[in-house]
């Protein structure tokens, strides 16, 4: 009924009489604004009213500047709602406290959808900010600030307060007759460290770089000067840019136009014309990603890609890029050997930093703690400074290939980036004139001294390669495994050429997938199907994974573990041969919509349980005390009756006695399932397990990934959603869609309370094994979890690591060892 009364009196506005057109400075719940009015700001210079764009006949609420003699409208606020040519429009505020724009014949077509206590007001400032306040205490309740539209004026923020999940972005519009919001948007993200992007829908067509305290790394337009200053607000609570005039007499405005383009432009009185100062993108090197990971783009060549450094790089796709399509990029000409400790870094200075997405930064540590992070975590690819003022502090990772970089050419632009080369690429080899003249003392020295050194030691090796054909090893690298290990690997030796047979020779037709050991196959044996692993010839890394699977799993039997049947070891030929699982994965089932419902949630109860039960008989039940440190969704296999299955070791680690910790130089693993203390300090113990294991719970429950997990109401990561969820009361909001009603509700909010307690941010604060076995089997009173690690991916704290950004993959996957699902 009071709906009713509010319409009635609002359809009264239109018959009110209208002497004359008139400007007005404020709008009460005494005061509305017809088509006939204005709300013009104090000191005039900005104006509020309706407008009909070009030769449309429809009508719009919009501020414009009021000084100049070109209408340039900079805010619309029913731009995807326009009042038809022939009905009337009034603006007015009605109880409780709602700012309205109503039409005749349509009734409300826009709102603030706010609510006040006492009587509130709207008046325009000079900013062109529509500000309503409460009227006792001048509370602002609402403002045009916090909704642009193509505009950014002076002193109006852009970007995210990460509390509220409120964005301040620019959209255009669709047409220069339509304000409607178009396809190109223009917005800073904060999926790793925060850098504006221009996107035309999903797509990304311009980055400026990150903000490095002075500008925008790749636009030097956006540094200081006699007409604008910006800055950039960067902390746990808010992302965001600003830029402000030094002369307030000046007359600007900051774009988005609908043909994509970003224009700064000033008012020039004299010409009575705005004045184009800036136009992003500039060119084709402008365009995101033109020349691919590692390429470098320049108009002042013939070519308009080449490598960051063609002494270092080279394209990855030789012929393609002859013929100009360089999306291939480049790649390394010789590859990075992380685990042996040699790579080392090289600076490229005057750069358009890379893509920003997969990085992680701290804004406290010097530029030398920086590269020793970078240095012992083999997923980072290069480090720079977050801020070059002064001497230049804190702390930028990369992780995954570099992309979207260029050297900068003019003088303001670019910022030195180090980026991780081998330890061959190091050395840079200058020779001076004083060398030259010695050349021939250098060439005597080497027949004289090194040749016969060098003679020796092939004699030498000669030696022991004869040595080592008559051990059982045969002719490739030897596997060290010590007399303190003989006992562990009580394995089936069989011949290479048995378990060759086995997978027809191996195959294509059987291969089941590869990962960084090398590929997987089927098989059968004796009338058993297999799952053979091939330790690739070319990787280092696959066969200290072989020698640690062999080491750690041979002697582990456990129905919730995968069973290692035998190996083949000769000469460079190293095989695992495994129980084979027919349902492959759990990755395959829990994040594909069709797979998913497979498993009801009875199933999905029982694979948490076994994943439970499988995780404590590592830690505490086994021979070995193990810590697998690569547990996931990909790592878990699943036999014919969906029984789950731990599996990969080829990272773990065994201990002995009451160890339950140690720390490493070379961080591997995989990202969003990396607990905190082991991706900063290389920690790891068996409560980094513990963290993956609740990761593994969360994924379970919702069907949803925690990497690249995806909300339209806030940033957080899957693990950040669950929090919110539990803590707004609403956790039976996070089961997956795929499943029918649980029969057991008390069951599942019973997993999604564990999940949170493993995923906190300390390892102290999270439970063992033995307490989450059971936990999950009892119907007792648990613990109130805390604020987990990595409670959102776009959190942006200083040195705090819960706010550490992973780099994405297609696969959710980003791991040294990756796994094959099979």
């Amino acid at each position: 009924m009071e709906q009713v009364i509010i319409f009635v009196l609002l359809l009264g506005s239109f018959h009110v009489q209208k002497i004359s057109t008139a400007e007005i400075d404020i709008i009460s719940d005494l005061q509305f604004l017809t088509e006939e009015d204005t709300l013009v700001s104090p000191a005039g210079t900005f104006e509020l009213g309706f407008f009909r764009p070009g030769s449309s006949g429809n009508k719009y609420l919009g501020i414009w500047y009021k000084k100049i003699s070109v209408k340039t409208v900079a805010w619309v606020a029913n731009r995807d709602r326009p009042v038809s040519v022939t009905a009337s429009g009034v603006l007015r505020i009605v109880h409780p406290g709602n700012l309205v724009l109503m039409s005749n014949t349509n009734g409300i077509i826009w709102s603030t959808n706010t609510t006040s206590s006492a009587k509130a007001t709207a008046k325009l400032d000079d900013f062109g900010n529509l500000v309503m306040a409460d009227g006792d205490n001048k509370k602002v309740i609402w403002q045009s600030f916090d909704y642009p539209t193509d505009t950014l004026l002076p002193v109006m923020k852009f970007g995210r307060d990460l509390l509220t999940g409120k964005e301040w972005h620019l959209s255009s519009w669709k047409s220069g007759e339509d304000p409607a919001p178009g396809e190109f948007t223009y917005s800073i993200d904060t999926r790793g460290y925060p850098e504006d992007i221009l996107k035309q829908g999903a797509d990304i067509k311009f980055r400026a770089g990150p903000w490095n305290g002075k500008r925008f790394s790749g636009a030097s337009e956006f540094s200081r000067n006699t007409i604008f200053t910006y800055s950039m607000i960067i902390n746990e609570t808010m992302v965001a840019f600003t830029y402000d005039l030094i002369n307030s007499s000046v007359v600007s405005k900051f774009s988005l136009i609908s043909s994509g383009e970003l224009q700064r432009s000033v008012w020039v009185e004299d010409a009575k014309k705005w004045q184009l100062m800036v136009q992003l993108p500039r060119g084709i090197c402008d365009s995101y990603n033109i020349c691919g990971a590692y390429g470098s783009c320049s108009t002042a060549n013939s070519q308009t890609c080449s490598c960051l450094d063609e002494s270092k790089f080279v394209p990855r796709d030789q012929k393609g890029w002859g013929l100009e399509n360089w999306s291939g990029g480049c790649v390394r000409r010789i590859a990075l050997n992380c685990e042996n400790g040699t790579d080392g870094f090289i600076m490229f200075p005057k750069v358009k930093l890379p893509d920003t997405q997969n990085s992680w930064f701290n804004k406290s540590m010097t530029l030398k703690e920086c590269e020793a992070v970078c240095l012992r975590n083999c997923s980072c690819m290069a480090y720079a400074n977050t801020n070059i003022t002064g001497e230049g502090s804190g702390c930028l990772l990369w992780y995954n290939d570099l992309r979207d970089i260029r050297i900068i050419t003019d003088g303001n632009g670019g910022q030195d980036i180090f980026v991780r080369m081998a330890a061959s690429e190091l050395v840079t080899q200058h020779v001076s004139k004083n060398q030259r003249t010695n050349k021939k003392f250098i060439v005597l020295l080497v027949f004289l001294v090194v040749l016969p050194i060098g003679l020796s030691s092939t004699l030498l090796w000669y030696a022991l390669k004869n040595r080592r054909h008559a051990q059982p090893m045969g002719e490739g690298e030897p596997l060290h495994i010590y007399e303190s290990q003989k006992e562990v690997m009580e394995l089936p030796l069989l011949s290479f050429s048995t378990v060759a047979q086995s997978t027809a020779s191996f195959s294509p037709d059987n291969k089941l997938g590869e990962g960084g050991f090398g590929p997987v196959y089927k098989g059968v044996l004796d009338g058993k199907e297999i799952a053979v692993k091939r330790l690739s010839t070319t990787s280092r890394q696959g066969l200290d994974e072989f020698k640690n699977e062999v080491i750690c799993i041979s002697k582990l039997q456990h129905r919730n573990l995968v069973k290692l049947l035998g190996c083949s070891i000769e000469g460079d030929e190293k095989l695992l041969i495994y129980e084979y699982m027919p349902n492959r994965s759990l990755d395959f089932f829990i994040f594909d919509n069709k797979q998913s419902t497979l498993l009801d949630w009875t199933k999905r109860f029982s694979i948490i349980e076994g994943i439970a039960r499988g995780l404590l008989y590592l830690h505490q039940d086994s021979r070995l005390r193990i810590i697998h440190r690569d547990l996931k969704a990909s790592n878990i296999l699943l036999d014919l009756d969906m029984n789950p299955k731990i599996s990969d070791f080829g990272i773990a680690r065994s201990f002995g006695g009451n160890e339950t910790q140690a720390n490493t130089e070379r961080v591997v693993g995989t990202f969003g399932y990396m607990s905190p203390e082991y991706a900063r300090d290389g920690h790891f113990s068996t409560k980094s397990d513990v963290f993956s294991f609740g990761v593994l719970v969360l994924e379970i429950v919702s069907g949803k990934r925690n990497r690249g997990f995806v909300h339209p109401n806030h940033d957080n990561n899957l693990i950040g959603h669950a929090w919110r969820m539990y803590n707004e009361g609403r956790s039976v909001e996070l089961i997956d869609s795929t499943l029918d009603e649980p029969n057991d509700s008390f069951e599942v909010l019973r997993s999604i309370e564990v999940g949170l307690l493993c995923v906190q941010q300390s390892p102290e604060d999270r439970p063992d094994m033995q307490s989450v076995v059971r936990m999950l089997g009892s119907e007792g009173a648990l613990p109130k979890p805390m604020q987990p690690a990595f409670f959102t991916e776009r959190k942006l704290h200083g040195a705090d690591f819960s706010s550490i950004t992973y780099p994405t993959s297609s696969t959710n996957d980003f791991t040294v060892t990756e796994v094959v699902a099979r």
